[in-house]
């Protein structure tokens, strides 16, 4: 690890800065902010209008999309609310500027001193990737919002949040590559078990970014069961023609499979940690187990609160934020039973 030492608080760093993106997106999308920004420029919108006569402008280009002319000309909205909404889109994209720096800056000179052995290397131009694709879907979410209805279309916006935990998660991935350079006794079953937690916690991370694109979080705001005291509340087959529809873009079907999986996630979990009692496991393996069955029930805890508070802004960011640190939990103790 010594010799690497400066790779790793790199690596780390873009972890961080990850983390910090995704919940400021997170806070972006629960106020509305995320059209505010009608049009994307790699140089001009690094900082926000500093004249008035500049704000204006920014705001009369947001007046002739969908989500003024549709809903915002009724609320009587004013350029001071435009400049709110406008600011929490511009820090989100802020930060993906300061993070392509902190990965770019760094890498060019690791590079140059020869600090990166050929597998980092090329995970590092994996994320170089990841990072750049990362951009690009981002606009893609935002322009889907600016044509004919004022939201962003629910599978865009899953699919830039899910790639969002998976370039988290490769970077932590790679960081722990360093930190560990020496492999470990491999427990098959173990990390068998790890992996189809991790795949079910993916999944439900992409439910997640369905449920917040679709609003789905504002409905049945009842546990354990939906409304009307229904396990399977009987609007889920009312909105939508067919099975698939009805649990990819229908709300009360979007929330149902996101608020059931989440009982196979914690269960699967606890299996995991009462299975690894009939082996010999290591420090950091156990460490990592207990840290993931800790944060997999506060992460339960605040999804079912969350649900009966119809989503508050600070319930909302911290049950994303917590969401973080169980797919950054599952990665070490998949890592610690993978190497």
């Amino acid at each position: 690890m010594n010799n690497n030492k400066s790779v790793i608080y790199w690596l780390l760093s873009g972890c961080f800065l990850v983390f910090v993106m995704v919940v400021v997106g997170g806070i972006t999308r629960l106020t509305n902010s995320g059209l505010s920004m009608t049009d994307w420029h790699l140089v001009t919108d690094t900082f926000p209008p500093l004249t008035e006569a500049a704000w204006q402008q920014a705001f009369d280009a947001y007046k002739q999309f969908p989500e003024y002319k549709l809903i915002n000309v009724h609320n009587n909205f004013q350029l001071a609310d435009y400049k709110f909404i406008y600011f929490w889109e511009w820090f989100h994209r802020f930060i993906g500027r300061i993070l392509g720096f902190v990965f770019i800056i760094p890498f060019v000179y690791f590079l140059a001193k020869k600090k990166l052995e050929y597998p980092t290397l090329k995970k590092c131009f994996i994320l170089l990737g990841m990072g750049a694709f990362q951009g690009f879907l981002g606009w893609f979410m935002v322009a889907s919002g600016l044509k004919d209805m004022p939201d962003v279309s629910h599978f865009r916006l899953s699919l830039h949040l899910t790639f969002a935990f998976l370039t988290f998660a490769y970077t932590l991935w790679v960081a722990l590559d360093l930190i560990y350079p020496n492999k470990t006794e491999v427990i098959q079953p173990l990390r068998k078990l790890a992996r189809i937690a991790l795949f079910f916690i993916l999944l439900q991370i992409i439910y997640g970014g369905f449920v917040a694109g679709l609003d789905a979080g504002f409905i049945h705001n009842h546990w354990p069961l939906m409304s009307d005291g229904q396990f399977f509340h009987d609007s889920i087959t009312q909105e939508k023609s067919t099975w698939l529809a009805r649990f990819t873009e229908g709300k009360s079907g979007v929330q149902f499979v996101h608020r059931t999986m989440a009982y196979l996630i914690v269960g699967l979990i606890l299996y995991l940690f009462l299975k690894s009692k009939k082996y010999t496991v290591t420090r950091k393996q156990k460490n990592g187990l207990n840290a993931l069955l800790v944060v997999v029930v506060l992460q339960f805890t605040l999804g079912v609160l969350t649900l009966l508070y119809s989503v508050p802004l600070w319930l909302g960011f911290i049950h994303q934020a917590v969401a973080f640190f169980l797919l950054a939990t599952m990665t070490y103790t998949l890592h610690r039973f993978s190497k």
